[in-house]
């Protein structure tokens, strides 16, 4: 029924095929289901990341009904206390710090088959690499520093099992001395 092959356009697909210009708690389940169906639980976002999406793609959001739904879904959230503040991007020492710690979490939750622990941590990950995108996190940061924090957080995603050999060789090339040696 759906042609799309990657999460992204699938959500997108799917709120044109419900054919309507707001979305809220409706339409955000059934692309929630969908999504559910190809790609497993693991995939569903939060509300607020699919609703984000959608609004960059020309959706007006029924926000009461989106916040809503986030926080029917907040309110029984066993990981809360481990992920309260597990990464902060406000500067390089503790984006770093941070990563180290969200890769020790991920490890335990591999080695416990803890499949919706490993998803609410990709997602941190995910909105805090959204947040360097958006004007209020470029603007807190210098353009390098927002740059190579999120080229972190990109290998981080992609390949966290790699990560931690793959920062020790970037701290040790001449670009990145050249532009961070004073900060780190």
């Amino acid at each position: 029924m759906f042609e799309s092959r990657n999460k992204i356009d699938l959500i997108i697909e799917v709120w044109e095929k419900l054919d309507c210009e707001s979305v809220g708690k409706t339409e955000i389940l059934a692309i929630e289901t969908v999504v559910r169906d190809r790609f497993g639980d693991q995939a569903v976002d939060s509300p607020m990341i699919t609703a984000r999406l959608l609004a960059d793609e020309g959706a007006e959001l029924r926000h009461q009904e989106i916040m809503q739904l986030f926080l029917e879904r907040a309110e029984d959230r066993p990981y809360d206390a481990v992920f309260r503040n597990i990464l902060d991007v406000t500067s390089l020492a503790k984006a770093d710090s941070s990563l180290r710690r969200m890769e020790n979490l991920r490890r335990k939750f591999v080695t416990d088959s803890d499949k919706e622990g490993l998803r609410l941590l990709r997602e941190i990950a995910l909105e805090r690499k959204q947040y360097l995108a958006s004007d209020k996190g470029r603007s807190e940061l210098s353009p390098d520093v927002a740059a190579e924090i999120d080229e972190w957080l990109r290998i981080w995603l992609g390949s966290p099992e790699v990560f931690e050999h793959w920062i020790k060789l970037r701290k040790a090339t001449e670009g990145y001395k050249t532009i961070f040696g004073k900060e780190q």
